[in-house]
């Protein structure tokens, strides 16, 4: 980090860190619906997580049995409804005759699901919060939003209400509700697994992604889900001794405070052990001058093209639907709706030119070694009260640091390292396409590295 060999030897604020942890609880495991009632934020559902709670049994043995899993309210379960956060999809879709592979295979492997949770209005906000739904209770940060769009999925697994959250990621929407919640979760390489039979925001972006309480259980969940081939699946990179970049500039755009409480976390004697997972720290500038040409030698430039290409290849696949429904959208989502459907092909067109510039480059910064350490957000989560004009403000630096890997189309794990007034903030690697499975061994080995 910037300067932190200096920092080394230094003591740490391990006010400042913080790792949560519940006990894992054990169900029946067989592939089975056994009830089904509505949610509600009472006894069953202190957090209002759940949309939906039921019970359907996964496999008798397998490496996650005993194990429950709450699903994001996007992904087909057989014989239930996929209602996408927002009621009027919920009303103008059928029941779901097929479950999404990734949930069949989480089954397959023993897991519980136990329902399907709130998220944002059709993916499309980093909050948290559903005008229709309300917001669900992040207990990491209480009065803060748990982050979307993966949110119920987030603060569920934070409550110890599931042992595995399963979300997707477009644009940051499991990274920021893990940094937010104190979760370790992955954002895998684009295409490594299936999105058959979920709902699409921008397929272009849209990635799978899970949370767990710890860097074990993320692993485990991994070696299940990343084993199934899809039919652009990247090549697993084989192992690597990694080569780690500390981004400058991404550690620009996070408040001081986020920046200190991540290098206290690293820093101090822990650093030895840090460095031999990671190797010795290398400070690089993922925009620059080198990009100018281009207009993006800034990172706000790279949201600009993130924002134009997604908001563009929504519209595509959910502008003929909003236009005949018309749902009721609450703010903040109304208001990107409506610039998707403005954005024009031309823009378009400049903005994926630039994007596939932007993905040339940072694939041949990280090469097939290279590992890129950033802030998974700029600092802990916003207030649930505050105004929408602070949250758009709040969400331009969040894309500022989500939209790197997903432009380049590769894969970001973030952990739960650091607090900032006991809030967690994640520390995020970005690694080489197809690195997904050392990506989740480095947060097993980085996570022992600084525990006390």
């Amino acid at each position: 980090m910037l300067g932190l060999q200096q920092r080394a030897t230094a003591g740490l604020n391990a006010s400042r860190r913080a790792v949560l942890a519940s006990p894992v609880r054990h169900v029946a495991h067989r592939w089975r619906a056994v009830r089904t009632m509505a949610a509600a934020a009472d006894a069953s559902d202190p957090t209002g997580s759940f949309i939906s709670q039921f019970t359907l049994q996964g496999a008798a043995s397998g490496p996650l049995a005993g194990l429950t899993l709450a699903v994001k309210d996007l992904y087909d379960i057989a014989g239930h409804k996929t209602g996408f956060g927002s009621p009027s999809w919920l009303q103008t879709h059928p029941t779901a005759d097929v479950t999404a592979p990734p949930v069949a295979a989480l089954l397959d492997a023993g897991a519980a699901v136990v329902g399907k949770t709130h998220m944002d209005e059709l993916a499309y906000s980093l909050m948290g919060q559903n005008a229709h739904y309300g917001t669900p209770v992040n207990v990491a940060a209480p009065g803060r939003v748990p982050g979307g769009s993966s949110s119920g999925s987030a603060a569920a697994v934070a409550a110890g209400q599931a042992d595995i959250g399963l979300g997707s990621d477009t644009g940051g929407s499991v990274r920021v509700p893990g940094s937010f919640c104190g979760l370790f979760g992955l954002r895998p390489t684009h295409g490594r697994i299936s999105l058959e039979h979920a709902r699409p925001l921008a397929a272009s972006y849209d990635t799978c992604g899970w949370f767990a309480r710890d860097a074990a259980l993320l692993q485990r969940v991994g070696q299940v889900l990343l084993q199934h081939p899809t039919t652009q699946n990247p090549t697993p990179l084989p192992r690597f001794k990694p080569r780690w970049l500390v981004a400058k500039d991404a550690f620009a755009v996070a408040d001081p405070a986020a920046t200190q409480a991540i290098y206290d976390a690293l820093a101090g004697p822990r650093f030895e052990k840090v460095q031999a997972v990671l190797g010795a720290p290398s400070e690089v500038q993922i925009a620059g001058n080198n990009l100018a040409a281009d207009g993006l030698q800034e990172l706000s430039a790279w949201v600009e093209a993130f924002r134009i290409t997604q908001a563009y290849e929504i519209w595509q696949e959910h502008g003929a639907w909003v236009k005949q429904s018309q749902p009721h959208f609450g703010p903040g989502v109304a208001d990107r709706f409506k610039m998707a459907s403005e954005i024009t092909q031309q823009e378009q067109q400049a903005a994926a030119t630039q994007r596939d510039r932007i993905k040339q480059h940072v694939r041949q910064l990280l090469g097939s070694d290279g590992l890129l350490a950033l802030p998974t957000a700029p600092g802990p989560a916003i207030a649930c009260d505050a105004m929408q004009q602070q949250q758009n403000e709040f969400r331009k630096g969040l894309l500022s640091l989500t939209c790197i890997a997903g432009l380049a189309g590769l894969p970001q794990v973030t952990l739960p390292l650091a607090a900032v007034d006991g809030m967690p903030v994640g520390l995020s690697l970005i690694g080489p396409a197809g690195s997904d499975e050392q990506l989740l061994e480095v947060a097993v080995q980085l996570a022992a590295a600084v525990q006390d």
